[in-house]
Order: structure tokens, then C-alpha cells, then sequence
């Protein structure tokens, strides 16, 4: 546990949504502890452990806590307007009232799309232990391919990011559940129907803090022939921590 002021993060970098939170503080160079919460476990450092569940009765990841006011907050979304909010960030969130609200648009857009879509295809590659039915299987991939569509025909047609020529919390909580079934990652998502999310995904792999956001999926690679065992998922986060603890002291030091 962090003593000092610094925010805590909980979560893995497995995790899609903890990785977005971590992308923008790593973007805005905004220092952060990450303490680890095994999503669905009960033990000593489980997201359905007594103690966890007393700050988010959820046992959801992520979730922040500021140490100086004891205040605490889970959902990524809404964790990362919050800090967007208080810090000023009116780059990734716009102070415009239009502009806000087409990124609001978005992250409501996105959970029962993109979200959902990505983890009935992706999870039952990575998580054997678990039954998933043939047509959610197929439901899952067919949303996520519809969603894909909007951006393709909607989203994307005005400009090089989700809502103009300037990334913002939109383009990162789309990008963490999309480009992890990238080829150059899991593998598990053919893209040539959508150019101009190809276009869109190159873009983002360019943003500042991309590479260390994503260690843990290059480190566990191609999945779409063979599940990762769960030492290699193990191994990938604890790989994946240690390069986002030497980019917080980097930036700490600038």
C-alpha cells in the first residue's frame, strides 16, 4: 500500500478496462500506485474479498482510491472522466459541451457493443474453466462485427479519431477492447472488411503509452490456435507490473 497521497489503482493489466485507466494517467503522466486484484477471487488479494468488497461492493476492476481523502470510485469510465474533470483534461475530454457529449455517447455505446462483443469471443480462448454456449459464441462476435461497422461507416468518417482529429477517452476505451484481438497480439479478429479501423488502430498504437499498456498482451501472443496457461497469464502481469512501475518512476522523475 502507497504512503504518501499517491492514487491507487486495483486491478490487473489483463484486465481491458484496467488498462484504459492506466493508459490515460500514463498519458497525462499522472503517477499512480497499482496495487493487485485477482477479478472473481476470494482470497487475500481478490476482487470478492471482505476487504476489497467494503470499498466497491461491485467487486468489479478497476476501481481508484485517494489516499488523502479516502475517496473511492470503480467503473472505468467513470473513473477516467473523474479524473479527466479534476486534473483539467479537457484534451481527452473536451470542455466544449457538444464535443463532451459525443464522447459520453461513445463510452455509453460501448459497453453493449464493443464490451460485450470482445469478451463473448475473447474470454473463451482464455478461460477454459468456463462453459460458453456456441451461440453466445456467435452472438458476441456478430455484435462486436456490427459495432465495428458504426465506427467504420460513422464514427470514423469525420475524422482521424472516434470524435475528431484529437484522441480522447473515447478512442482509449475503444481501442483496449479492439486491438487486443489485433494479429499483433491474440490474433482472434480478421480486420480487412474495415479500413478505416485498421487506420484508427495504427494510429493509436502510435499514442504515448501504448507499448506499456500492452506488454501483457505481446508478451502472451497469438491465442487464436492455442489457449495461454494460466502461469503464462500469471507470468504476463507480473512482467506487465514491473514495466509500469519503471514508467511511473520515469515520469515521477521528469
Amino acid at each position: 500500500m502507497t504512503t504518501d497521497n499517491t492514487l491507487i489503482l486495483y486491478g490487473v493489466p489483463f484486465s481491458q478496462p484496467v488498462r484504459a485507466v492506466m493508459w490515460l494517467m500514463i498519458l497525462k503522466r499522472l503517477p499512480f500506485e497499482m496495487v493487485l486484484v485477482n477479478p472473481g477471487s476470494e482470497g487475500k488479494s481478490g476482487s470478492r474479498n471482505p476487504n476489497y468488497l467494503a470499498k466497491n461492493p461491485a467487486g468489479t476492476i478497476p476501481c481508484i482510491e485517494e489516499p488523502d481523502s479516502g475517496f473511492v470510485l470503480g467503473e472505468a469510465h467513470a473513473i477516467m472522466c473523474y479524473l479527466s474533470r479534476k486534473h483539467g483534461w479537457t484534451d481527452v475530454y473536451p470542455a466544449d459541451a457538444q464535443r463532451r457529449a459525443r464522447v459520453d455517447w461513445y463510452l455509453h455505446f460501448h459497453h453493449r457493443t464493443i464490451r460485450d462483443g470482445s469478451i463473448g469471443f475473447v474470454a473463451p480462448k482464455i478461460r477454459k474453466d468456463l462453459e460458453f454456449p456456441e451461440l453466445v459464441k456467435a452472438n458476441a462476435q456478430a455484435n462486436f462485427t456490427g459495432a465495428l461497422q458504426a465506427l467504420e461507416d460513422g464514427w470514423l468518417t469525420k475524422g482521424k479519431y472516434l470524435v475528431g482529429d484529437e484522441v480522447t477517452l473515447a478512442d482509449l476505451a475503444a481501442y483496449v477492447e479492439i486491438g487486443q484481438t489485433r494479429a499483433e497480439f491474440t490474433n482472434v479478429y480478421d480486420f480487412s472488411p474495415f479500413p478505416s479501423v485498421q487506420r484508427w488502430l495504427d494510429n493509436m498504437a502510435k499514442i504515448e503509452g501504448h507499448d506499456e499498456v500492452h506488454v501483457v498482451l505481446a508478451d502472451l501472443g497469438d491465442i487464436s490456435r492455442e489457449s495461454p496457461s494460466m502461469d503464462a497469464i500469471r507470468s504476463a502481469n507480473k512482467h506487465a507490473l514491473q514495466v509500469l512501475k519503471d514508467k511511473i518512476e520515469s515520469i515521477k522523475q521528469d
